[in-house]
């Protein structure tokens, strides 16, 4: 953004992603091998939590430095990502009264509210529509399902901004054309042949993911020619290793985490990407990097970016959540069949959810 003119600060409530360390839900230590704060201005506040940490709930993050920033900072576009924590709420709830212009990004998908019930959520309802929602200015969506969600609130168009979930497409597309020479090659160095078809999945070994979903649709698929590589790691591990042995599935690959120099091997040798989540993927960011290197989709209802990144039988298929039976179809229709028409791109398609469109649709706040 600061490369493209616009004059941006990141203001961080805890250091926890950026000095990296254990992750509960991969259950590895990790340390990215990418810079995360090279090329713009930034602040780290003191986290005056009783329990500091972004997994310890709305309370885990206490900034009282950044509210007293708020105030003393020059009128400016103030952008929120969420209301989950503490500081994050009451820098919404008292933005306006310093006459910044508070903008709010929130993944939240209308397909998911719909499995939610009881007081708590008869509570945010209540709390985000009367008390929270007029005190911002804009809200912008990530995707269909997000604008979906904040028009049930009644939200009017005038207040609603298309900001797309992105990642670095330009550096995921140069690793492409990198790589894209070296498949046989890398195909090799793990033993796979190279007139097979691999299916890619990359997330964590959790609930959420349904890796077992796919797992099971792999042995339903019985083909000698097809691979399974999942790169991730988390808690499901042990049971997967297990459901692989019971079931004598030779061309399962589990990589165990992978960082974000390498991951784009994986991604460069796939025939089709797969995510099969369920409640709490919001979006689903790991097949914006699988599209960069054009491969087609196979999603479940419930990934938040189904609606966006799919075009049916275009580029990959949409299932619903759970139902191995139509995953184990739609991989055989891609990969056995090839009955994709393939008339819009995975590659043209996520052209279109990156930086540069990012930066377009926030210049007019400025």
């Amino acid at each position: 953004m600061n490369e493209k003119g616009v004059k941006t600060e990141a203001w961080y409530c805890s250091d926890d992603s950026i000095k990296g360390g254990f992750d509960k839900e991969f259950g590895v230590n990790i340390t990215w091998d990418i810079p995360l704060l090279k090329g713009y201005h930034y602040r780290f506040f003191k986290n005056s939590s009783w329990k500091p940490s972004i997994f310890n709930g709305f309370f885990g993050l206490i900034n009282l430095g950044v509210l007293i920033q708020l105030f003393r900072e020059p009128k400016a576009v103030i952008v929120v990502h969420g209301w989950n924590y503490f500081t994050h709420f009451m820098v919404l709830m008292l933005g306006k009264l310093r006459g910044h212009t508070i903008c709010l990004r929130n993944d939240m998908p209308l397909s998911h509210e719909f499995y939610k019930q009881g007081w708590k959520q008869k509570i945010k309802k209540i709390g985000l529509k009367y008390f929270l929602f007029p005190r911002v200015n804009k809200f912008f969506y990530i995707g269909y399902q997000n604008k979906l969600f904040y028009k049930s609130y009644n939200i009017g168009d005038t207040r609603l901004v298309s900001c797309p979930y992105a990642v670095d497409n330009e550096r995921f597309g140069e690793q492409y054309k990198l790589l894209s020479p070296k498949i046989s090659e890398i195909k090799h160095t793990m033993g796979i042949p190279a007139g097979d078809k691999i299916i890619i999945f990359s997330g964590k070994y959790i609930e959420k993911k349904r890796p077992l979903d796919l797992l099971q649709a792999f042995k339903n698929l019985n083909s000698p020619n097809c691979w399974l590589i999942m790169v991730g790691e988390g808690e499901l591990r042990a049971t997967m290793e297990a459901y692989i042995m019971q079931h004598s599935l030779k061309q399962v690959i589990l990589t165990g985490f992978v960082n974000q120099s390498k991951i784009a091997e994986y991604y460069a040798i796939g025939n089709v990407f797969v995510m099969c989540s369920s409640l709490g993927e919001n979006w689903g960011l790991s097949v914006n990097e699988a599209m960069n290197f054009d491969l087609p989709l196979l999603l479940s209802d419930l990934t938040g970016c189904s609606n966006d990144l799919v075009k049916e039988g275009n580029n990959g298929y949409v299932f619903k959540t759970g139902d191995v039976d139509a995953l184990t179809i739609k991989l055989n229709e891609i990969l056995l069949k090839n009955q994709l028409s393939w008339s819009t791109s995975s590659k043209s398609i996520i052209d279109d959810y990156d930086f540069n469109t990012i930066i377009k649709n926030l210049r007019p706040l400025l």
